[in-house]
């Protein structure tokens, strides 16, 4: 595998940015770990970060890398900071960043394939929520859709509460401001489940934020989509999600 920092001028965002990218790499020598890549433009999985965290915290945190090797599969992690993957309302264009201009450059910088049926996106806790939006948003972009203890009701009045400051800033003066394109379970109802990319949705047991993704679940299905959820013990921790993520790539329906 090839493991990339790479850092470019976004004009969305009118400022410098960052995405950690691994590329497949064919290879027979290596001690320990085989690599397989593929004819053509590599299959792609955006990876998308939560709250804390940063471009970065996938390769620091996982084994991202090892567990892709053998896979052919490209993995784009971006930078978003703290934007719940939102264009802000008091703030920067984070969701035009990641749902335009960052496919586009990424497919300008390396060999990715822009099919839907090799294209899949992934996240944890706000990424979570991220991939799920974007794939109810952009449907005809993404096969598949995974999240991993994602915040999945923006509306619930206990983050409202938290998390005040940051709320507003993003999503306006109170849960009740939150427009519909930003709530996933309003997108899981009013999508066509014919056109929706299937989704992997997963929390620990003992996650506060269990109830809603239980919740998003039951609106899914509901709606007629195609979901895979699992619920085991566990709080909202990297534990879990190191674990789910090797079940996310098993689950993603490579071709």
């Amino acid at each position: 595998m090839a493991h990339l920092r790479c850092d470019f001028y976004s004009d969305v965002l009118g400022l410098s940015t960052s995405m950690t990218v691994i590329l497949p790499q064919q290879t027979t020598t290596q001690i320990g770990l085989s690599g397989t890549a593929r004819d053509g433009g590599h299959p792609t999985l955006y990876l998308l970060h939560g709250l804390s965290d940063d471009d970065t915290t996938w390769t620091r945190r996982t084994s991202i890398e090892r567990y892709v090797s053998t896979m052919g599969l490209a993995v784009v992690m971006p930078q978003v900071h703290r934007s719940f993957y939102a264009d802000e309302a008091h703030g920067n264009r984070y969701w035009t960043f990641l749902s335009e201009e960052l496919p586009a450059v990424a497919e300008s910088f390396f060999r990715l394939s822009p099919r839907r049926e090799d294209t899949f996106v992934a996240g944890l806790s706000m990424g979570g929520y991220g991939a799920v939006k974007w794939a109810l948003r952009c449907p005809e972009r993404f096969a598949a859709a995974a999240s991993l203890s994602g915040s999945l009701d923006i509306r619930d009045p206990q983050r409202w509460r938290d998390k005040p400051s940051i709320m507003k800033r993003v999503f306006g003066e109170s849960e009740d401001a939150v427009p519909t394109q930003e709530d996933v379970l309003a997108l899981a109802r009013r999508i066509d489940p014919n056109i929706a990319p299937s989704l992997y949705i997963a929390c620990g047991q003992q996650d506060r934020l269990c109830e809603s993704n239980e919740l998003f679940v039951k609106t899914a299905e509901s709606a007629g989509l195609a979901v895979t959820s699992k619920f085991t013990p566990g709080e909202h921790t990297w534990d879990l999600w190191d674990a789910r993520i090797r079940d996310v790539l098993d689950w993603l329906p490579l071709h």
